[in-house]
């Protein structure tokens, strides 16, 4: 892939950071940044078509409805799916709360049913689940990770069972980088009589997806991981279960019919979009979609494996330099987490700033992953297709000026 070239169509790698540095960006798995066709598309739909969509007969509300309904499309073409299967939501967080909340009015659970997570889901993807098993009366359960950071498998029979309602769990650890083995799963899962629900905001971004090869029931992403912009996600799920699930917001647009008394709901998917939707944003996130086929997934793919594996015989090589997560390119991808020996990862952060470097650092919405491991935090470098390994130069180098920074200091 040609870094330099799309380095170009992203307006923020024009500008410098610290001491005139350039920007390093390697903070893509809390938000990607945007390339102009995203900004750009934006700002035709606030310039030309701003209206409400569902609701008026002018022409701007139809040609706004015709952009998002466009951008609904192109999304689930994406997915291998059905646009009706295809949810616009604020984030994947309100994707997977909605969906817990709405299952929780749909499954009949009692003391003995159970719902089953994993240790490294990041917070989004456990606390709904907690709160269902509470409101349910039902058992929380987990599946542990090995020393590797790799899903620990060997209990699974004991874990998932007959008694099992939902198996969620994440696509790809926004920590480790781990990629779990969903068909495996999901298909262990179903011969249960279990729903499959898939967190997909660390891997979408990085891998080709198809929701009827993966088999799932849902599956949620964030649009502004993907390069979109931020307010706006999505929720996929089969409209065989969509179509008999009660609303998780109600109000304006999702109705059917309504009497003092009572209310229907709209089909799918309006009936889960109450309210003015973020219609620039779906927009945005199609034009996204669009830069991303335009790359081609697969050679993205391929990008970042080689470069994450050069990331991590860089890190390999440094003294008092821990890694976190599989050592190994098998089932892995481009999000490394380390600690360097006897300096906090804050500091790491504020060092590699002052560099120019952007990274992530503390727990990463993922305390009991962390717990797992007996530490308070990492630095995370998380890649994208517009980091090159003059990036990961740049933090080895960085790293070492923080190890000597402090080693002075102490």
């Amino acid at each position: 892939m040609n870094v330099e070239a799309i380095r170009r169509d992203f307006p923020i790698f024009q500008r410098t950071v610290r001491n005139g540095s350039r920007l390093i960006y390697l903070d893509s798995g809390a938000t990607a940044q945007k390339p102009r066709s995203v900004i750009g598309a934006e700002e035709t739909f606030y310039f030309n078509h701003n209206a409400a969509v569902h609701r008026g007969a002018h022409l701007l509300a139809e040609e706004a409805e015709a952009s998002y309904e466009s951008s609904r499309s192109n999304i689930a073409t994406f997915l291998n799916a059905d646009p009706e299967e295809v949810i616009f939501t604020k984030s994947a967080t309100e994707s997977l709360n909605g969906i817990a909340y709405s299952l929780s009015n749909s499954l009949r659970m009692s003391k003995s049913d159970e719902i089953l997570v994993t240790e490294m889901e990041h917070h989004a993807n456990l606390i709904p689940w907690q709160q269902l098993a509470k409101r349910m009366g039902a058992v929380l359960r987990y599946v542990p990770i090995t020393s590797e950071g790799r899903l620990d498998l060997s209990q699974l029979d004991s874990l998932l069972t007959e008694r099992t309602k939902v198996f969620a769990f994440t696509h790809q650890s926004n920590v480790l980088g781990t990629i779990n083995p969903v068909k495996e799963l999901t298909r262990k899962a179903h011969a249960l009589g279990s729903l499959v629900i898939l967190d997909a905001c660390q891997s979408l971004p990085h891998m080709p997806i198809d929701v009827q090869k993966l088999d799932i029931d849902f599956l949620a992403f964030s649009g502004h991981k993907v390069l979109g912009p931020t307010g706006i996600g999505v929720l996929w799920g089969r409209k065989s279960i969509l179509d008999n699930l009660e609303p998780f917001i109600f109000g304006g647009s999702m109705i059917e019919s309504v009497t003092m008394e009572s209310a229907t709901w709209a089909p799918t998917p309006r009936r889960f979009e109450a309210g003015v939707p973020n219609m620039a944003g779906a927009v945005g996130l199609s034009a996204a979609i669009d830069y991303l086929n335009g790359v081609d997934m697969s050679r993205l793919g391929e990008h970042l494996d080689s470069l994450t594996s050069y990331a991590l015989e860089r890190l390999g090589e440094m003294d008092g330099v821990t890694v976190y997560g599989p050592q190994s390119m098998e089932d892995r991808g481009a999000t490394i987490s380390f600690a360097l020996d006897g300096i906090h990862p804050h500091d790491v952060g504020q060092v590699l700033d002052q560099h120019g470097i952007a990274v992530r650092t503390g727990h990463h919405c993922a305390w009991p992953l962390m717990k797992r491991f007996g530490i308070a935090g990492t630095v995370r470098a998380s890649l994208y297709l517009y980091n090159g390994s003059d990036d990961i130069d740049a933090l080895v180098e960085a790293i070492r000026g923080a190890q000597s920074f402090f080693s002075v200091k102490s």
